[in-house]
């Protein structure tokens, strides 16, 4: 996990309508970047539709959401409009991002080894500094909890 205080690694990453997003574009706002492993999962179709339901909260106190995981652009459309996402969903199939954020790690699932992405949320500044980051956080209360970080 990245430390507190450090500067967020910049990245530039198409998004599920296929357009070009980078860190920059969110300049001046505060930004949550979650990442998370699949689309369509349970545990990831919960967080993902919580940090909806809270999305207008999240943009009254002026802040971003924005998930990450190696799905495809168009696994990502399917999601978005499966459960009617109001945000930004990127897509990192060649995991430069998450490798740079440091959530690309060795998981145990059944006593079973691999690697995956582990769930993970950054909340970025305005200047683009790091202010906070949870890891193996709980996909149904993340949302809640980073709304919580805004006050």
């Amino acid at each position: 996990m990245l430390e507190i205080g450090t500067k967020a690694p910049a990245f530039t990453l198409p998004d599920q309508n296929g357009n070009m997003r980078s860190l920059a574009d969110y300049q001046g706002q505060k930004v949550i970047l979650y990442f998370y492993p699949k689309d369509m999962t349970a545990g990831c179709t919960k967080q993902a539709c919580a940090f909806g339901d809270l999305y207008p909260q999240f943009r009254e106190k002026g802040a971003a959401v924005l998930g990450v995981s190696k799905d495809s652009v168009a696994s990502h459309k399917k999601f978005e409009e499966k459960y009617g996402l109001p945000f930004t969903l990127l897509s990192d199939p060649e995991k430069e991002v998450i490798q740079a954020y440091d959530v690309w790690k060795e998981k145990k699932n059944y006593g079973k080894v691999s690697m995956g992405v582990v769930r993970t949320t950054y909340l970025i500044d305005e200047n683009g500094i790091i202010i906070k980051a949870f890891d193996k956080v709980k996909a149904a209360d993340n949302p809640a909890q980073m709304l919580g970080e805004l006050e």
